[in-house]
């Protein structure tokens, strides 16, 4: 069985590919046309590379998945902030969903999305201070891409279908470091993801990531959840 992943050309999904490679997993890189990969990605025979606009996903893609996972985002640019598609990260959830379904799986896939700390899970109507949804109002309507990570994950825990389990992982500030380093995972924001945020390095998501993908015990302690992971100095 394979574990199928989206948005692997990203600064994150490039980690998430390696760290699954590590764990000796067999890999479908799901890619957009002119999307870079490495070039040792094209001779690695644990490595499927398939290139699409997404739109649509064929079933065939996920027949023989296991699990999926989703680091795919906007580029941070003019024009992929305020550009088409505008809801690519929604769109590609209910996709993935929508073609796993058509596979009639004979246990549930799992699916994780790669969320952020500023997206609130309104399964557990989390608490948020006033000031917080002000400056959170104004940032849905300004910058496109956090109301298409709200909506991804909303589509996630509300509509995926009986034959997806799910998890959205939730980083905060987002840093580059070379290694693993201890992290936290905690339920909920346990500080402000805008008035008081933490660090999350990008290896360390990936390194969760993909144990959630991989390890039975840590997917039954997390699915249907989203955990938010900190960097341990927190």
């Amino acid at each position: 069985m394979a574990i199928l992943l989206v948005g692997a050309s990203g600064a994150t999904g490039r980690l998430l590919v390696e760290e699954l490679l590590n764990a000796g997993q067999q890999v479908k890189l799901l890619i957009r046309p002119g999307s870079k990969v490495p070039e040792s990605w094209l001779h690695n025979q644990s490595i499927t590379l398939i290139r699409s606009d997404f739109q649509p996903i064929n079933p065939e893609v996920i027949s023989g998945c296991e699990s999926v996972a989703s680091c795919l985002g906007h580029n941070p640019t003019l024009k992929g902030i305020y550009g088409q598609p505008r809801k690519l990260v929604r769109d590609t959830v209910r996709l993935l969903c929508e073609a796993i379904q058509k596979t009639n799986p004979q246990k549930p896939v799992r699916f994780v999305l790669m969320g952020s700390a500023g997206v609130r899970n309104n399964l557990l109507k989390e608490p948020v201070p006033f000031a917080q949804q002000v400056a959170i109002g104004l940032i849905r309507l300004l910058v496109p891409p956090h109301a298409d990570n709200e909506q991804a994950a909303a589509y996630l825990s509300r509509q995926a279908g009986s034959s997806v389990e799910w998890v959205v992982v939730r980083p905060d500030t987002l840093t580059n470091e070379t290694k693993v380093s201890r992290y936290s995972l905690h339920v909920s924001p346990v500080r402000s993801a805008l008035f008081r945020p933490g660090k999350t390095s990008r290896i360390n998501v990936a390194n969760f990531m993909s144990r959630l993908l991989t390890e039975d015990v840590l997917w039954e302690k997390w699915k249907g959840q989203m955990p938010v992971i900190y960097n341990e100095e927190f």
